[in-house]
């Protein structure tokens, strides 16, 4: 593989063989060309591609899949500072990563699913215009239909093994299967007891209130500051583009704390929404456009529709800290 430009392959095996056929070349081919190697893995995979490699497994960091996709926003955070750490030699040239990375997929429900999957199709923007490559394994004997249908969609290239690959023929623009995906999300939840109307010179009112209802749910103390600080950042995105004020809804499952954030929309449109917003890493240097990053960051779910007449972001934080 000597070709420019970023390079996503999805990897359907079916065996140990399979597997072991599209991964081992993968990263041999990396280790020969002397790239870094990364294989994010199911522990029996490690194990497979570790006897596999031989001697040279020493040269590939591993890690338990398990450990790192956590959540899909700090997950492409977490690949985005990797790369960008070893994405550079001793003396400043430009240096290739190689990814092997098993996205976790069993025990997920149909919103988090859909988020991963979201996640597949954005790594081709996040990446695009650097030359690393990542192989995304899918074990098809346990993963749900569905799963291993959306690959063809999110991956531009499908790994055949021995190294051979092919192009997906039914490979979606980003942008076409984010909206999908945004199509296929829940609407607004209804008003109820638990709503905080918010405004301008509000803000401390909404901090307040959300901390004594994750304390109330038994939140852990980190995880509530992490509630708190996301959930201001998008009231104040609210107030500052939607119309100076609106409503906080703060519902809860077994599972997750959700925290929606409706606002009335500006009467006059200002700066038009940038495509992918908070999905990707924002350039250091810019001054603007970290918000909805770290929003991602701290939360581990967001749906978002930002629209003139009304926005709506809804945040999902898990009872317990996640990866």
């Amino acid at each position: 593989m000597t070709r420019p430009g970023f390079v996503h392959q999805a990897l359907c095996y079916g065996s140990d063989e399979d597997f072991l056929g599209g991964a081992a070349p993968f990263a041999l081919d990396g280790l020969h060309a002397g790239d870094t190697v990364l294989a994010v893995l199911a522990p029996r995979n490690i194990g497979l591609l570790t006897r596999a490699l031989g001697r040279r497994s020493c040269e590939v960091e591993f890690v338990r899949a398990g450990d790192w996709y956590g959540c899909p926003s700090r997950t492409l955070g977490r690949y985005h500072a990797y790369c960008a750490e070893r994405g550079t030699d001793g003396a400043g040239r430009p240096s290739r990563v190689r990814i092997i990375g098993e996205p976790v997929w069993q025990g997920r429900t149909e919103l988090e699913t859909r988020a991963w999957m979201r996640y597949e199709s954005l790594v081709n923007v996040a990446f695009a215009g650097t030359g690393h490559r990542l192989l995304c394994p899918y074990d098809t004997r346990v993963l749900p239909a569905a799963v291993v249908r959306s690959v063809t969609r999110t991956h531009p290239e499908l790994a055949l093994g021995a190294g051979g690959t092919t192009p997906s023929d039914r490979y979606a623009d980003p942008a076409d299967f984010c909206a999908e995906c945004d199509a296929a999300e829940p609407g607004e939840l209804p008003a109820g007891r638990d709503d905080i109307p918010f405004g301008r010179d509000r803000s401390a009112h909404v901090r307040h209130a959300l901390r004594s209802y994750a304390r109330a749910l038994g939140v852990p103390e980190q995880r509530t500051h992490d509630m708190v600080a996301a959930v201001h950042e998008v009231v104040v995105n609210s107030v500052r583009h939607g119309g100076g004020r609106g409503v906080l809804r703060l519902r809860n499952d077994r599972e997750y704390v959700i925290c929606e954030v409706c606002d009335i929309g500006a009467v006059k449109p200002t700066t038009p929404v940038p495509p992918f917003p908070g999905h990707l890493p924002p350039d250091r240097r810019a001054v603007r456009g970290h918000g909805m990053w770290v929003v991602r960051q701290l939360s581990d779910l967001l749906t978002e529709t930002f629209d003139p007449a009304g926005s709506v972001v809804r945040l999902y934080f898990k009872r317990a800290v996640t990866v």
